[in-house]
């Protein structure tokens, strides 16, 4: 589907008279991401840890929290730590088991499966904690939803502390000994954007601060500082993972998480990171700098491979392992997982793509695709395939022995966990964000798509697909220079896109097929002048119209750089293209298929 393209309108002079000091580009790119102030400029284009991070303290529930763990801490009593069975909730996980396996707690992890336990907490898990002398449970990355089984926990003698991130349900549980929960109502903590492994930094931030107060360091005798600064590796992989806006105090923890990131401590994790192509093997970059991209791309598919085809305990234990041989033993396995994930993620949407098609529902608001005998760890990456691809809400639906677990994907127009909130009697439990749900069904399929078409259609939701674009420029001025005004916006995510520009009624000089099967292209074109600019794209064969040398296009794309053999050259990525000469589309010659390093196909 052919996509609008917005580009944004030019930043009033005033504002760029209030700032002098930087060049149009920066300011423009700037004004479209809301920064307004010289105060939300500096922190935007020079985080700095110690200003830009909230005292944990600042949630409501944070002193109670503390104040529970360290009695159970001097009393040795049993903290089990419910995590959740992705990047996020695993990376969370860790945080915690580090801190107050640092502190002298005695903890147990607890990762749910996802398709026998489900997401979050359920009574039989509750039953069986208990059973194991926990007094105290804290959740991560799951638990608002969970009233009824915090209820039994407490009623069992368990105190529970909630780490979430979560949409707000209806219902809040209030026997929870705690909420430290940034986007709750009344909550009084300044950051809405933390992951789940955001949520649980605070409160190991929190630990690591009162003990600072009464001991010097801890018993293994780091200082305080140094043993928090180490976990922002976690941080930065978990808020890329979960796509949480990465702005404000998020943004900074995942700028400084990268550079963590790259010097880890963790044997598991550097491990991970070879198989995933980020490191040499002798521990050397590939490249110059980890980015948010090789989180999002390379690093938590991994992750969350374990708990999509096995369990996320595989995950767990890689990050916390010291061991060099176990760590590459572990890491290959999940390396394996991720392989015959994407296999089977491939198999599975094409199924999806025929089921649709039998069904007739391509051009229903909403599209409801039954799996009988799918895997539930796979379904959401299904459903996120079909709504790129038909840009509309999508549900998949894994059902085995007559129970339906599904995974929903949206729209920016259409706030899919708000229009589960209208149906709850239709689940057994759900949960989620406005653009991404998990459930398990207590009605029919059809009962679902019927509610939920009824919501779509009553908020009249554009399923026009957009593409913001943030300025239009000649290609004469992407120059090195720019290039390092644009690193100054790293990590890029949600709320903070990478820059992306238009040129309009650029010239083909040259087009060829790149890569083995040749679905990836690279133009030679020329603007305003008769210098010659390579331009990329990727996955392209199917959007990018047959073009010839002569062609004239209006192109958005990326400014980034292609690195091979120590040489860089600056790239240009595109990402969607229109041509501008009247000639008839036909499929016509191009030049041969052309060999390149593999560390140019990203």
């Amino acid at each position: 589907m052919q996509k609008q393209w917005l580009v944004a309108e030019l930043c009033p002079a005033t504002f760029r008279l209030e700032h002098p000091e930087l060049p149009d580009i920066v300011l423009q790119l700037l004004w479209n991401r809301a920064m307004r102030t010289q105060r939300d400029i500096d922190t935007f284009l020079n985080p700095d840890y110690g200003r830009d991070t909230h005292d944990p303290f600042l949630f409501r529930d944070m002193q109670k929290a503390v104040d529970r763990l360290f009695q159970a801490i001097a009393n040795q009593e049993k903290i089990v730590i419910h995590g959740d069975y992705d990047a996020d909730g695993v990376s969370a996980s860790v945080i915690l088991s580090a801190t107050l396996g640092a502190l002298g707690a005695v903890t147990d992890i607890f990762l749910p499966h996802r398709e026998m336990d489900g997401y979050g907490l359920n009574l039989k898990n509750v039953e069986k904690i208990a059973a194991g002398g926990a007094r105290v449970i804290i959740t991560c990355d799951c638990g608002i939803s969970n009233a009824a089984e915090i209820t039994r926990a407490k009623a069992l003698g368990i105190d529970v502390i909630i780490t979430d991130h979560h949409q707000e349900p209806k219902e809040l549980p209030v026997d929870a000994l705690a909420i430290i929960h940034p986007k709750i109502e009344g909550e009084t903590y300044p950051c809405k954007t933390l992951a789940g492994g955001g949520v649980a930094f605070k409160l190991a931030q929190a630990l690591l601060k009162t003990h600072a107060q009464h001991v010097d360091q801890l018993p293994n005798g780091e200082s305080h500082s140094v043993f928090e600064k180490w976990l922002l590796d976690m941080v930065a992989i978990s808020c890329v993972a979960d796509m949480v806006p990465l702005l404000g105090e998020t943004r900074t923890l995942v700028k400084y998480g990268l550079i963590v990131l790259e010097k880890t401590r963790r044997v598991g994790l550097q491990r991970l990171m070879k198989e995933a192509g980020l490191f040499n093997h002798d521990g050397t970059l590939r490249r110059t700098a980890i980015s948010a991209a090789d989180i999002g791309f390379k690093i938590a598919p991994r992750i969350n491979a374990a708990g999509r085809m096995h369990h996320a305990t595989a995950a767990f234990n890689l990050l916390v392992e010291e061991d060099e041989e176990n760590a590459r033993i572990m890491a290959e396995e999940i390396n394996r997982n991720n392989t015959a994930r994407q296999e089977l993620t491939a198999d599975l949407t094409e199924r999806a793509r025929a089921i649709i098609a039998e069904t007739h529902q391509t051009n229903d608001p909403l599209i409801v695709v039954v799996g009988h005998g799918w895997s539930p760890g796979i379904i959401g990456l299904i459903a996120s395939r079909i709504k790129d691809e038909y840009y509309k809400p999508v549900i998949v639906l894994a059902e085995k022995d007559g129970v339906h677990v599904g995974s929903g994907r949206s729209t920016s127009g259409f706030n899919m966990i708000q229009g589960l909130q209208q149906i709850p009697e239709l689940f057994v439990k759900f949960g989620g964000h406005p653009q991404a749900c998990g459930f398990t069904l207590a009605a029919s399929p059809a009962e679902l798509k019927t509610a939920l078409t009824r919501i779509i259609e009553m908020q009249e939701t554009d399923d026009t697909p957009t593409l913001p674009v943030d300025a239009e420029v000649d290609l004469e001025a992407v120059t090195w220079d720019l290039y390092d005004l644009l690193e100054r916006f790293h990590p890029f995510g949600i709320g903070n896109p990478e820059p992306c520009f238009v040129a309009r009624d650029c010239e083909v000089v040259h087009v060829e097929p790149v890569g083995v099967d040749g679905k990836h292209r690279r133009l030679h074109v020329r603007h305003r002048t008769s210098m010659i600019r390579k331009t990329i794209g990727f996955n392209c064969a199917e959007w990018c119209p047959a073009l010839v040398a002569g062609d004239h296009l209006d192109m958005v794309f990326e400014v980034g750089v292609n690195e091979w053999n120590g040489n860089r050259e600056l790239q240009l990525k595109m990402t969607d293209v229109r041509l501008t000469t009247t000639r008839a589309l036909m499929p016509m010659p191009i030049a041969a298929p052309v060999t390149v390093p593999d560390t140019t196909i990203l």
